[in-house]
């Protein structure tokens, strides 16, 4: 028989363990409903910019134009809306349903680098598109230097004067 160290904080780890499982996976799952899972899935949204604007790009596959909505409020990039499972006859018996559907909605706050005047979204193949311009004040430019050697337009040159060191002197010295 072998000997066993007794662990009070066993059982403790074990629920807690069990209880971050449950967290991790989506409830329907959880639970073995593999139906539609309605309201657990938002779009995946890709922001980037350049030197000149910000670029949002969310992915709405199978969805038209009217099953959205975007907003910008108080710096608040809002995009929301519901992708509905439409059956396609009753004669279809789904085996599996593994696309999500349901309402979303996915906020966004804006820089203050970023102006929401201007602002542009296009949809297109399932991807929309927006664009929102930096403002003015905060784009880099060069700022040109006035000091006291851009007054006179003569070119400024520095003389240098290569020393020789003890070695190179006495050498140079002795003819060699």
């Amino acid at each position: 028989m072998s000997i066993t160290r007794y662990d009070p904080f066993r059982d403790l780890r074990t629920l807690q363990d069990e209880v971050n499982r449950l967290f991790s996976t989506n409830f329907g799952r959880a639970f073995g409903d593999e139906g539609i899972a309605r309201g657990a899935w938002n779009p995946s949204v890709d922001i980037f910019e350049n030197k000149d604007q910000l670029v949002l790009e969310a992915e709405l596959p199978g969805m038209n134009r009217e099953d959205f909505e975007l907003t910008i409020e108080n710096s608040v990039l809002t995009l929301r809306g519901e992708r509905r499972f439409e059956k396609k006859s009753e004669a279809d018996n789904y085996h599996r349903v593994e696309r999500s559907y349901g309402s979303f909605s996915r906020s966004f706050t804006l820089p203050q680098t970023v102006s929401s005047e201007g602002a542009t979204a296009e949809y297109k193949n399932g991807v929309l598109r927006v664009t929102l311009h930096k403002r003015e004040e905060v784009k880099a430019r060069r700022i040109e230097i006035v000091g006291e050697e851009a007054e006179s337009n003569a070119p400024r040159t520095i003389e240098a004067k290569a020393e020789q060191s003890t070695a190179e002197a006495q050498s140079a010295g002795s003819g060699r």
